[in-house]
């Protein structure tokens, strides 16, 4: 009986001494563990680098609204950041593409918890030297540029043969501006002309084209808006933003701008969507979901439209009014 009792004491005494083992264990902190709540802590985003001015407007806002909360931007290519975002080594991603289902489903198969936040609309701008008086073009002319067949701009305007070689001007190889030009411009083909060079940033590529009469450059339009206008109106006084026509022939009166009004009515060919893919912890809702949210609010919509994007969410109506 004694050696019973005595058994029943050391088993009782060890699972105390476990007991206080585990609990002390438990107050030891992960040192890489997450801490980030929705509208507190750091994190560090990527975004393709074509969304820089939109991005680092929706931040400033967002850090004089939630004091405690500091989000931090890579900016990147679209298919460095994605590579990141699958890899686990970026929470989220702001891009022109939703997940593939065969990424989605292997981020789901990994308990983690992709999301996508459509954000907004913007375009690509087909922008050229201030210089430059033909300022009307058609889709398929643009496809020409793209493919090699139109190689001088007499090809295209043959009044102005003095102007020499057409040099197309990218921000980077692996942007999301490329991406879209060689899938949706040109049905999946790659650009092919041996005019066109890819600079480091969007920022290279406007400067380029400011200095250079024979070039045209692809940008996203929240590049090119002048902030002392409050209307939207006016894009970059430095270069000249091209009007584009879905059909051939290109005329002043089947021809648009990126403005917002014909992103909405879809009168400009060149239209893409705006997300954020997150790809957080299954189940967890922190600063990267609240940043997106924001974005998403009324304030957030609000900053975009400001900026010459159109937003996703929120009453909108286009009037159209004769100007003599």
């Amino acid at each position: 009986m004694k050696s019973i009792a005595s058994t029943l004491v050391i088993f009782i005494a060890s699972m105390l001494t476990f007991g206080m083992l585990s609990a002390c264990q438990e107050k030891k902190k992960d040192p890489n563990a997450r801490t980030d709540t929705y509208a507190t802590g750091k994190i560090t985003f990527g975004a393709d680098e074509s969304f820089m001015p939109i991005i680092d407007e929706e931040m400033e806002v967002f850090h004089h609204i939630y004091k405690d909360a500091h989000v931090t931007p890579k900016y990147m290519s679209e298919s460095e950041g994605m590579n990141l975002l699958l890899k686990d080594k970026l929470l989220m991603m702001f891009t022109t593409r939703d997940f593939k289902k065969s990424e989605y489903d292997n981020l789901k198969a990994r308990q983690r918890f992709p999301i996508t936040i459509h954000i907004g609309y913007d375009a690509l701008a087909i922008i050229a030297n201030k210089n430059n008086t033909d300022s009307c073009i058609c889709v398929d002319d643009v496809k020409r540029i793209l493919t090699g067949e139109a190689l001088n701009w007499k090809d295209i305007y043959p009044a102005s043969a003095s102007r020499g070689e057409i040099v197309v001007a990218f921000d980077n190889k692996t942007s999301s501006t490329v991406h879209y030009v060689e899938d949706s411009i040109l049905g999946g083909k790659p650009i092919t002309t041996p005019n066109a060079f890819a600079t480091k940033k969007t920022a290279d590529v406007i400067k380029y084209v400011e200095e250079h009469p024979n070039a045209i450059g692809i940008i996203g339009s929240n590049w090119l808006n002048d902030k002392r206008d409050t209307t939207n109106l006016t894009f970059n006084r430095n270069i000249r933003v091209m009007l584009v026509a879905k059909h051939a022939p290109a005329t002043w009166k089947n021809s648009y701008k990126p403005y917002q009004g014909y992103i909405y009515n879809d009168k400009y060919p060149f239209i893409r969507k705006l997300y954020a893919l997150l790809n957080d912890e299954r189940g967890r809702y922190g600063l990267p979901h609240g940043f997106a949210q924001f974005i998403i609010s009324q304030r957030g919509q609000m900053i975009l439209f400001k900026a010459g994007l159109l937003p996703a969410y929120g009453n909108i109506a286009i009037r159209e009014v004769k100007v003599n």
